[in-house]
């Protein structure tokens, strides 16, 4: 049988340039390469595109800190042919290789946000995970958010900030609607970068400068206690619900630092020490969740359990971590599928919807 050229597309302009870079090291070592042939596309911090032959290859690669791209020789450009799309050397015009399938481990703007399954549209070329409304979706915090209460899916309260009103809520007014503790966070950024838990008036004034130097959209929101709890999702039109898992930060809340760059920065506990009724609740509502946010494919949902056993969602991540400490494939892999079978799965999910989706019309009927 024929390989499938499969494009893992990683690194790009987003602020988790570093994580991207982690997981697609991951992803790249479980992919059956008996089935697939995987062609490496690294994008820079200035979107510049590069070929990554035969192996993905880092500098400071065990340096979760300063790790970084370190081919950048054959920059490329996808070029849309409609059937087996090519990547072009920009340097001679030559062609280096055709997509069959692109595999995106882009954290963040500028891949989890639609653009590149824009792209991935375009260029008619199936593309792992959501399509391009569920990645819009579930990367702009205040879209989801109402999508989720509409829905009847319990949230925490929040309201929403631009620059030019920002005048209008002062601190003195958020304190009465939020209480003395709360966070502050970008709109449309993921994996908790520019996020700040406020405790004072100097602290607020921070974390809105901080949040409104990455997004001129940013999320008020009243602090929940609980625990939090992590589901898994895969599938399209008859997605399923992993076991549940757990954090417990080291620190006051699961930083980004915490997620990706430090292996102590909090404890995974996969199952999550729940009762079954409380875990089927899990996975229904995470299920709900996916759904309500038109995702495909894969999507980590995010969520507090209360003392009172109370379910708040807090967010979607639409291209959750690979990394080795991240939950997402921990909790597929306690849940009895492998990083190898997972991978694999992904890509023909993503197969599955482009061909069901090529049977729609996009013509009228003269």
């Amino acid at each position: 049988m024929k390989k499938i050229n499969v494009a893992v597309i990683f690194g790009g302009r987003s602020a988790e340039h570093e994580v991207s870079l982690q997981s697609a090291k991951n992803v790249i070592q479980s992919l059956d390469k008996e089935r697939f042939e995987p062609v490496l596309i690294g994008i820079d911090r200035t979107g510049r595109w590069f070929l990554n032959e035969n192996s993905i290859h880092l500098l400071n690669s065990e340096s979760a800190m300063m790790i970084q791209l370190a081919d950048k020789e054959n920059e490329i450009a996808l070029t849309p042919t409609g059937i087996n799309s090519k990547l072009i050397n920009l340097n001679n015009k030559t062609t280096v290789s055709h997509v069959d399938v692109i595999f995106p481990v882009l954290h963040g703007p500028f891949g989890e946000d639609g653009t590149i399954q824009g792209l991935a549209k375009m260029a008619n070329i199936p593309c792992v995970g959501a399509e391009i409304l569920g990645s819009a979706i579930g990367m702009d915090k205040d879209i989801m958010k109402r999508l989720l209460r509409d829905a009847g899916i319990q949230i925490a309260k929040f309201f929403t900030l631009t620059k030019n009103i920002k005048k209008h809520y002062p601190y003195n007014q958020i304190v009465k609607q939020m209480g003395t503790q709360f966070f502050v966070k970008p709109a449309n950024l993921g994996s908790s970068v520019g996020i700040n838990k406020v405790s004072d008036k100097v602290s607020f004034e921070k974390a809105i400068e901080e949040a409104f130097s990455y997004d001129n959209k940013i999320i008020i929101e009243e602090q929940i206690t609980g625990r939090e709890i992590e589901c898994a999702i895969l599938g399209n039109e008859n997605p399923i619900a992993s076991v549940a898992g757990e954090i417990i930060p080291s620190d006051e809340f699961y930083s980004y630092h915490a997620k990706y760059l430090d292996e102590k920065g909090a404890n995974l506990v996969i199952p999550a020490k729940i009762s079954e009724s409380l875990l089927k609740k899990v996975q229904e509502i995470s299920l709900k969740t996916f759904k309500t946010l038109e995702c495909r494919g894969m999507a980590r949902v995010d969520m507090f359990i209360t003392h009172a056993e109370k379910i708040i969602v807090n967010e979607i991540n639409t291209i959750p971590g690979f990394t080795k400490i991240s939950m997402y494939p921990k909790l597929w892999e306690y849940s009895g599928i492998s990083y190898k079978e997972l991978i694999t799965k992904l890509i023909f999910l993503a197969i599955e919807d482009f061909n069901n989706r090529k049977k729609l019309k996009i013509t009228v009927d003269l």
